[in-house]
């Protein structure tokens, strides 16, 4: 039996994994380039790896093979029969993997040129734009989307598969998503100055804060979730109000208390346009979370954006 015909032991099984019985790219990338430049240390060099790593792996290849595929002498490295025409094999396989390649990067260019976030409100309004800046800084060429609902919204549009990556304020995740804390929260009771309640001295109860009519956020909302969660679902609306800017905005004309996120009530707070309300033994603490698709983490921009909402 000739070298070329057998070669290291026993003949090769035809058994078993297709990935068991056929080099993989960089075995066979190695072989091409032997039979391009005509010399294992060149092909070597070549590859960025050291000759003695690269006549293992034809060492390796030649025992899988059970064929022998290059000839070494002092003169350089020559591929035998059998080795010319797997070479040939080999070419078509790289090939096949360079188109591989080149499609599964147009793929990721396309995923890369947008991103679908959905968020409510309160995020959408004073986290997100710093986020979706620093975002720019690093992907320039990745037009953002947003999408602001309240959290129920935002599950909805996840789950059917129209936003990326999305933001809730809510105390619980919603069915079908995996999430991660990315900051806490707390909600306030204010009053426009000209309140009762902004002369009192004395901390609000529960029992009061949930007998008084308040300006609330509507249903569905994280916010109002964790107040009703609070109060025992006995929060009273005297007006429900879409968003945040809206609430905001009907306290301080004096419609009456409302209870809105601490992020969304600074600068009002600030310029006594509004006056915080102490409560007593009622839990207005909240996390904020980003959430995705369960078994779906987030890649590209929107793993980028989770990142910059932790840094």
């Amino acid at each position: 039996m000739s070298r070329t015909e057998h070669h290291g032991g026993e003949r090769p099984g035809n058994g078993g994994s297709l990935a068991h019985r056929v080099p993989d790219l960089g075995a066979l990338e190695l072989l091409l380039a032997v039979a391009r430049v005509g010399s294992l240390g060149r092909a070597a060099r070549e590859l960025g790896i050291t000759q003695p790593a690269a006549s293992s792996r034809i060492r390796s290849m030649e025992r899988q093979l059970g064929v022998a595929l290059v000839d070494r002498s002092p003169r350089g490295s020559r591929l035998t029969d059998a080795g010319a025409l797997v070479t040939d094999w080999a070419r078509r396989i790289v090939e096949a993997a360079e188109a591989f390649d080149a499609g599964a990067q147009a793929l990721r260019d396309r995923r890369d040129s947008r991103l679908r976030v959905a968020a409510s409100m309160t995020i959408a309004e004073y986290l997100l734009p710093g986020w979706l800046v620093a975002l720019r800084a690093q992907r320039p060429d990745t037009a953002v989307s947003l999408l602001a609902g309240n959290s129920t919204a935002v599950a909805e549009r996840l789950l059917a598969g129209e936003a990326d990556l999305g933001f809730v304020e809510g105390l619980t995740v919603p069915a079908g998503l995996d999430s991660a804390v990315i900051a806490h929260d707390r909600l306030v009771v204010v009053t426009a100055p000209t309140h009762p309640w902004a002369r009192r001295r004395r901390p609000l109860a529960a029992e009061e804060l949930a007998a008084t009519p308040l300006v609330l956020r509507e249903e569905g909302s994280g916010t109002r979730q964790v107040l009703d969660a609070a109060l025992g679902g006995l929060a009273r609306p005297l007006i429900e109000l879409s968003s945040t800017t809206a609430v905001k905005a009907a306290a301080v004309g004096g419609a009456g208390p409302a209870v809105l996120s601490e992020l969304a009530v600074g600068e009002e707070l600030g310029m006594r346009r509004l006056v915080r309300i102490p409560v007593q033994s009622v839990a207005l603490a909240r996390d904020l979370r980003a959430v995705w698709p369960t078994g779906h983490r987030p890649t590209g921009p929107a793993r980028d954006l989770l990142s910059l909402t932790r840094s």
